[in-house]
């Protein structure tokens, strides 16, 4: 690594161009920026067109996403990335580096205290910074804070960015609009938390006292009226719960939202004025879910999860016969377990070592999840053992273009449908079984009417006038 010692090093720009016709950098050069007010920035040369009329200019520089400077906030400008600065940095006495040589009326700019993140010094929030890389080359960027002690420097748009690993050292370039604007919402924050210290609570909005779990017992002795299995835990589940914060120096209800760049985002409860309001509030606000919860109808068939798996098994069984249950919990781990207190219907993805809510209302729904399940499983489990790409031509369903429509038969002699279809953009395709029951129509008419049932034609493409004369097709199933 460099020998230079960079908390004493100076960068001499001596060679500045001022902003004029014939005399701007290329396009996309990254170049180090004065200002009319005298601040020193940096940006990448974008010219709206080539000169124009009048020697009339136009462009910007580019910093980042939706970050510019504009060509007439500019006076001059200085090559910045194409310095090698290595040879210079490999010299332990080095003080001070000229871009350019320097004469009495020459115009300079210095730049130093330069920092280092190796002695644990970052940059601010949205502070713009000149940049010397570890292979001796010159950059600057806005730095955006990833967490603590992390982060990268933006420098164009689409958040193309600087790892902090690539640099050497860093010093702030002038503060600007940006950088002022993350200041202020810092100085606000900071004035906040003081206010927040010590919070006053609204005597007639607060009467039961600050603590959240209060309001949601009052409300539970409501519901329960209705709805007797009521929890507390069923009213915080699958919402975001409220809680009671200070704001502004006040305590409030409000709603929980989480985090945004590390900050708590709470939206204020604004339905009232007391305590009573808010109760009854939130009992309307977790009503539904509350009611979701009714073990008559979440668990109607109880809450031995073997139950539904037999239900859903014999069910899907009736068509797909070479079904069984070692094939079945092969692919479909399926549990009721207790969480927080609540029993849930809970699954297994893939290769998941524990199991995870399925968020299912109704003993109905977690049947017909597993059925569909079932169904796949059975399909995995059945090699293709001949297929038949039915022939079409141009298929238009709603604006997608029929692309693939094949049958497959099956090692135990039954069938399924592959259908796919897209447009230039995007696509999709699915997968459907022909039940045993269209086989028992005794001609191929009738057996085309009750498959039609299945892959409709009007949603995929093939109706019965295009299938019927097809006599490979008809053979294919057996007619």
């Amino acid at each position: 690594m460099f020998k230079c010692n960079y908390k004493t090093l100076s960068l001499c720009f001596n060679a500045f161009h001022d902003v004029k016709v014939n005399d701007m950098p290329e396009y996309g050069d990254y170049v180090l920026l004065e200002l009319k007010d005298g601040r020193h920035t940096a940006g990448q040369w974008y010219p709206n067109d080539t000169f124009g009329k009048e020697n009339i200019m136009s462009g910007k520089f580019g910093r980042g996403s939706f970050d510019s400077v504009d060509v007439s906030e500019v006076v001059k400008w200085h090559y910045l990335e194409r310095y090698d600065l290595s040879r210079c940095l490999e010299d332990e006495d080095i003080g001070s580096i000229n871009f350019a040589p320097r004469s009495e009326d020459t115009y300079e700019v210095k730049i130093s205290g330069f920092k280092s993140f190796k002695d644990g010094d970052f940059p601010k929030r949205e502070q713009y910074c000149l940049l010397i890389f570890n292979d001796g080359t010159l950059h600057a960027g806005r730095w955006d804070e990833l967490g603590e002690n992390n982060g990268m420097f933006i420098y164009a748009s689409a958040l193309a960015s600087h790892s902090m690993e690539k640099v050497w050292a860093w010093t702030p370039l002038s503060s600007d609009e940006v950088f002022e604007r993350e200041e202020a919402k810092e100085r606000e924050r900071l004035a906040e938390e003081e206010l927040n210290k010590n919070p006053t609570a609204d005597p007639e909005k607060f009467k039961y006292g600050t603590d959240i779990n209060v309001y949601y017992e009052k409300a539970l002795e409501k519901l329960r009226k209705e709805y007797p299995w009521a929890t507390v835990n069923q009213m915080k589940k699958q919402l975001q719960p409220y809680v009671i914060v200070p704001r502004h120096g006040k305590y409030i209800f409000g709603q929980d939202n989480g985090t945004f760049m590390g900050q708590p985002v709470v939206k204020e409860w604004t339905g009232g004025s007391t305590a009573d309001e808010f109760i009854d509030f939130l009992c309307e606000y977790t009503r539904e879910n509350v009611k979701s919860y009714d073990p008559q109808v979440k668990f109607t068939y109880g809450t031995d999860i073997k139950t539904y798996f037999d239900m859903a098994y014999e069910k899907v069984k009736k068509d797909y016969s070479w079904l069984n249950k070692k094939i079945a919990d092969k692919y479909c781990k399926y549990a009721i377990i207790e969480v927080d207190g609540e029993l849930e219907y809970a699954r297994k993805f893939r290769d998941d070592k524990e199991f995870h809510i399925y968020e299912c209302a109704t003993a109905d729904s977690i049947l017909h999840n597993m059925e569909y399940e079932f169904q796949e499983a059975a399909l995995r489990e059945n090699p293709v053992e001949a297929e038949y790409a039915v022939p079409f031509g141009s298929v238009d369903i709603r604006g997608w273009g029929l692309e693939k429509y094949t049958i497959y038969k099956l090692k135990t002699g039954d069938y399924k449908v592959y259908v796919q279809a897209g447009d230039r953009t995007t696509g999709g395709s699915r997968e459907f079984f022909i039940t045993p029951d269209c086989f028992k129509a005794k001609t191929y008419s009738e057996f085309l009417d009750r498959y039609l049932e299945i892959v409709p034609g009007g949603s995929f493409g093939l109706c019965k006038k295009d299938l019927l004369p097809n006599k490979d097709l008809k053979k294919f199933f057996g007619y």
